[in-house]
């Protein structure tokens, strides 16, 4: 299982398997069904996740909502941590994910719009360089597993701190490896290389320790919220959460 996922995720393009994996997983669902794992996205409850990733994470994908470790870790926070599901937002979901853009679009306090510059789940075409709204426009930006893929990050946060209001404020998760400085390298445009090089064939830079402070060059205000330690380790394991994950939290800077 874990070698198919990985080679389906590694080579399936990611527009088809946006659209092709709610349906395949609706077959794993039935199987798996159980108490022991419950997701907090879906209130879904399984003998345990599917594997998921590259190098397949055991206990990773929720089959019914299709989220991650650090989807559900998110949706804790946004519920406990915020006024998201309460006050009147409004919010640009920058590659949003399957798990919540029904559940965020059904929210009836949000204007909840989303783009991407390829995917098919996203309502507005979009390049993350070049936003195509006025200043000061959003409440809440969420960009999640996108900065490591662009050519250039601090262009696309600083469109983000341009489109924030001033009382606005954001989540921009990316993998961060356990390396002292980001890992950066325009000239490497082979597929293969870059994998070897940033983990993932699509990605163009590996994010470091100093993620945060990287993308403050762009005038974003960061923080690095440990939201995930005011968590009971047995909430963390019935819910499968990501037991470090940082939550980059960004502010409306200068």
């Amino acid at each position: 299982m874990k070698s198919i996922i990985s080679f389906v995720i590694r080579y399936v393009p990611r527009p088809l398997l946006q659209r092709v994996s709610p349906l395949v997983m609706q077959v794993f669902a039935k199987m798996n069904s159980g108490n022991a794992v419950t997701c907090p996205v879906c209130e879904h409850s399984y003998k345990k996740f599917l594997p998921y990733g590259r190098i397949a994470r055991a206990n990773a994908l929720c089959p019914n909502c299709l989220s991650l470790e650090r989807h559900r870790l998110m949706w804790l926070y946004l519920k406990e941590k915020t006024n998201f599901f309460s006050a009147p937002l409004r919010v640009l979901h920058v590659a949003p994910e399957h798990c919540f853009i029904g559940r965020f679009a059904g929210l009836g306090n949000l204007d909840y719009i989303t783009a991407d510059i390829e995917s098919p789940l996203a309502k507005v075409k979009m390049d993350v360089h070049d936003i195509p709204f006025p200043d000061n426009s959003f409440d809440v930006v969420f960009c999640n597993h996108v900065l490591e893929h662009v050519e250039d990050d601090l262009k696309a946060c600083a469109e983000f701190n341009r489109v924030l209001k001033p009382s606005g404020w954001g989540i921009l998760q990316s993998p961060v490896y356990p390396i002292d400085s980001t890992l950066e390298d325009k000239s490497i445009t082979d597929p293969a290389e870059r994998e070897r090089i940033f983990g993932q064939r699509d990605h163009v830079r590996k994010f470091g320790k100093d993620y945060a402070e990287r993308l403050r060059k762009s005038g974003l205000q960061i923080e690095e919220n440990l939201f995930v330690k005011e968590i009971s380790p047995e909430l963390i394991t019935q819910n499968a959460l990501p037991p470090e994950e940082v939550i980059f939290v960004c502010r409306k800077g200068n």
